[in-house]
């Protein structure tokens, strides 16, 4: 899945709404909790993560999506 984004970046877990992942700011936290998530092949850590165009997003579960 692709999403396009204005501004300079996103915070990880506005794309995950964004990307119909997550239903509330707050199920980041089981993700997070649960090592589900991977922001460029990295696992991910910090639901605040800044996110850029050109980086991709995976989760367990759910289609990869990449930010343009």
């Amino acid at each position: 899945m692709d999403i396009k984004i204005k501004d300079e970046y996103i915070k990880l877990q506005q794309i995950l709404k964004l990307g119909g992942i997550l239903s509330q700011g707050s199920d980041i936290k089981y993700y997070l909790g649960e090592e589900k998530i991977k922001v460029n092949g990295l696992l991910a850590t910090q639901r605040g993560k800044k996110i850029y165009q050109g980086d991709y997003i995976e989760v367990e579960g759910f289609d990869k999506i990449k930010v343009l």
